[in-house]
């Protein structure tokens, strides 16, 4: 076995454990209790799945044919910058809108600060 096979098989065992990542994502955002937490299940492992799977798939082109892929490359940076964002702004539009937390989540610090009016 030479180097680029070797190569080749870490670029595949990437894109594994980023699809192995991607349904444990799925069963995050159904299985647990409120937005705030699936927002979490989707943003974070979702991110580090395509992140995986596409730094895969580029080490091998890259090493197989010797072709660099802007395009992954501009994929990478695209969802590593925009997914987080994403679901903070949706975690921030839920709270705002009053959406309540889930049973046990211990207590609401922000509730005070941002509508002092409810108590």
């Amino acid at each position: 076995m030479n180097v680029n096979q070797m190569i080749e098989w870490a670029a595949v065992i990437l894109i594994l454990i980023g699809s192995i990542v991607s349904v444990i994502s799925a069963f995050g955002m159904i299985r647990l209790p409120d937005v705030y937490t699936r927002s979490h299940a989707a943003t974070k492992s979702s991110t580090l799945s395509v992140l995986t799977c596409l730094l895969g798939t580029f080490i091998y082109f890259w090493v197989h044919d010797g072709f660099v892929s802007v395009r992954l490359i501009l994929g990478i940076l695209f969802v590593f910058v925009t997914a987080p964002v994403a679901g903070h702004l949706i975690c921030r539009a839920a709270y705002r809108s009053h959406v309540p937390l889930a049973e046990g989540s211990g207590e609401d610090e922000l509730k005070t600060k941002l509508f002092p009016e409810e108590k």
